[in-house]
């Protein structure tokens, strides 16, 4: 039987297009394994960023809580607060409250603490990794 040179076209023309199609399972899953790897490695260094960017905050907040304890030391006749939520109260001589009661957390919700036994006021807090933030240290 003789095929006719119209249809002959048509299946090679049918054929070239099969051979010439999508990608293979296994570039798509190659090209998918790769993607993982660097969302990965992009993922974890921008977690160590973000857990840097919230020790860098917590830095802050120790200072300018520290110094807001020295202002309520000299509006309340040299006496510390009890405690860093003090701050956020209104003050014993009917002053308003010296931070809003957000601030008297740390970036990773704990609230800062306050030790004045040495005469001077330090706040600080602990990271989750240990690390010990205070405004002595810099």
């Amino acid at each position: 039987m003789r095929v006719s040179s119209n249809e002959s076209n048509r299946q090679g023309g049918r054929l070239a297009r099969q051979a010439r199609g999508g990608f293979t399972l296994l570039e798509i899953l190659v090209v998918m394994a790769i993607i993982v790897m660097i969302a990965g490695v992009g993922g974890y260094y921008v977690f160590q960023r973000y857990e840097e960017a919230k020790v860098g905050r917590a830095k802050t907040d120790v200072r300018a809580l520290a110094g807001q304890v020295d202002i309520y030391r000299l509006n309340n006749d040299d006496n510390p607060p009890g405690n860093i939520e003090a701050l956020a109260q209104q003050q014993p001589n009917g002053g308003d409250s010296l931070v809003p009661p957000d601030k008297c957390l740390d970036p990773w919700g704990k609230p800062y603490q306050l030790d004045v036994s040495s005469g001077k006021a330090r706040v600080f807090t602990t990271s989750p990794r240990g690390q010990v933030i205070d405004n002595f240290t810099r």
